[in-house]
């Protein structure tokens, strides 16, 4: 693998729960950070449309065949709106990495689902489906899932595109983008 692979970092905008859409950012980076482009798409609060809202953006755009890794900040955009990273790899033929800052809590987790939505169990299977392993950082561990790439080869890209705290540049640049788009200037830490 080449150094300066490119990857797409994705976040969502800060929403409030009665809005019914939230703004999602794609940012495609040359390794280590450099940005070549930035696109963009739309899904539903707490909907079952985040896969479709990534598939959409990335297939459309003129990075798809440059893009080697897909690194998503969580495993849901929109709240609840659970992103299915096989699937992605399925539809994308580009492997697929969820990054979170803390180990799930699996029990708390299942329990919000449950109290609020009648699929639930489905959106829980997915969540579970692959369970994230942590990669150290120079500051604190990252918990990383990955589909279609040896978990290695993720870390390394990874560890490539991290230059400060602990979260990689392209999902760093995705928060910030989202933030200014929602609130005219980016605010809070990505």
């Amino acid at each position: 693998m080449k150094d300066q692979v490119r990857v797409i970092g994705i976040d969502d905008s800060p929403f409030r729960f009665d809005n019914e859409r939230v703004i999602i950012v794609g940012v495609v980076v040359r390794l280590p950070s450099y940005l070549e482009g930035v696109i963009r798409s739309e899904c539903d609060i707490d909907g079952t449309d985040a896969n479709e809202a990534i598939e959409r953006m990335i297939m459309s755009s003129r990075f798809k065949e440059q893009i080697k890794l897909i690194l998503i900040d969580g495993i849901a955009l929109g709240g609840f709106n659970v992103i299915d990273i096989s699937q992605i790899y399925e539809k994308t033929g580009i492997p697929c990495a969820t990054i979170t800052r803390e180990a799930p809590d699996l029990e708390k987790i299942r329990k919000a689902l449950s109290k609020h939505f009648s699929d639930w169990e489905k959106r829980f299977e997915i969540i579970t489906r692959f369970i994230p392993k942590p990669i150290a950082t120079s500051q604190k561990p990252i918990y990383v899932a990955v589909c279609g790439m040896e978990f290695d080869v993720a870390s390394r890209i990874i560890h490539l595109c991290t230059i400060r705290g602990s979260l990689p540049e392209p999902i760093r640049m995705a928060h910030i983008i989202a933030s200014a788009i929602v609130r005219g200037e980016s605010k809070g830490r990505a």
